[in-house]
């Protein structure tokens, strides 16, 4: 079996970011209990990780006692539920991810402008629901092309269209392309709101998985990011799975040993997932793995103002605190000695 690695592959600096609050927070907190507003990440084993430490996950506020310490996901939240945290005393502390802050920005500078907002996403995803928040009395969710003729435009010309930053760029533009038609004089953000890394690891699959037998996506299914890469490869013909880890495996995908088979992982899949997978096919098959190097990623994101704060407070330097996500490496530490043929760039 011949093994390609996508790079990049795996968590991001927003990602990284997030669960280093969590960590920190730990640190910081020695023996008093730590609340998590939604799953910090969308991966389960990252999740599984945390609450073998004893944090505590939560769907609703009220279930975190008044005045303890509230993380805020990677995904965002509305001002209403600050609001609330503010109102039970909580010491909340942000780790939503700063490419999903800049879209709240937009939302609330275009409200302020007199905009209609059209936000292109999931409906039910967490990232929507915080962005929402930000002018829910303007926006209005876009799933798909079927919803444009129930939109309630007031006026074509105060229009404005975000999206969801995890949204496959292939179907973000097609819901985009049908709002431009609809209504000509809709403005665009002066950006894409699709993050960086989402982007990078949907190139990285369009472009090898033409070239491959097989797609292994290393993510959680509540993961948007990682059914997109699934949904990308499929679409240029290429057979895909996601998985959460080894143990989901199914022998029956591949059909021989002499597969090519690409290996990717979603933005907040661990990279020890990923070394797994490989693992539990070269044991079971051979084989040798490569690297391909589509995009290269050196980014890092500074901690949350509240958590800078308290580590200030406490004598500790942010800065010191700070993790650079580069693009992850063949390590022996987590792959072990397995075959690995020369590293190839696309």
């Amino acid at each position: 079996m011949r093994l390609i690695l996508a790079n990049p592959r795996g968590f991001c600096a927003g990602v990284r970011m997030a669960i280093d609050v969590v960590d920190q927070v730990i640190e910081l907190f020695p023996g008093e209990q730590i609340y998590v507003y939604h799953e910090i990440v969308h991966h389960k084993h990252v999740v599984q990780r945390f609450v073998d430490r004893n944090v505590i996950f939560v769907d609703d506020l009220d279930e975190v006692p008044i005045g303890r310490i509230v993380v805020f996901s990677a995904h965002g939240v509305s001002p209403a539920i600050r609001a609330h945290a503010r109102a039970r005393g909580l010491t909340a502390i942000d780790a939503t991810c700063p490419l999903v802050t800049k879209v709240h920005a937009e939302a609330v500078r275009y409200a302020r402008q007199g905009y209609q907002i059209l936000l292109v996403g999931h409906r039910n995803h967490q990232e929507i629901t915080g962005t929402l928040g930000e002018a829910p009395e303007v926006t209005q969710v876009v799933e798909s092309t079927a919803d444009i003729p129930n939109l309630k435009i007031i006026d074509p010309a105060r229009l404005v269209y975000l999206t969801q930053t995890t949204l496959s760029v292939d179907d973000a533009n097609v819901v985009i392309s049908a709002l431009r038609v609809a209504f000509p004089q809709i403005k665009e953000p002066p950006s894409s709101d699709i993050c960086y890394a989402t982007t990078n690891r949907q190139h990285a699959v369009r472009q090898i998985a033409p070239d491959v037998d097989l797609v292994l996506v290393v993510g959680s299914k509540n993961s948007s990011n990682s059914v997109r890469l699934t949904e990308i490869s499929q679409n240029v013909g290429t057979r895909a799975h996601l998985l959460d880890d080894a143990s989901e495996i199914n022998l029956s995908w591949f059909a021989g040993a002499d597969q090519r088979v690409l290996v990717t992982a979603g933005a907040s899949a661990p990279e020890d997932l990923v070394a797994q997978v490989c693992r539990a096919l070269l044991t079971h098959f051979g084989g040798t793995i490569e690297t391909r190097d589509i995009h290269e990623e050196d980014v890092e994101f500074a901690q949350p103002g509240a958590l800078r704060k308290i580590m200030e407070s406490r004598g500790i330097n942010p800065e010191s605190r700070r993790i650079r996500v580069s693009s992850p490496i063949i390590t022996q530490d987590l792959y072990g000695a397995v075959p690995l043929t020369i590293s190839a760039r696309s």
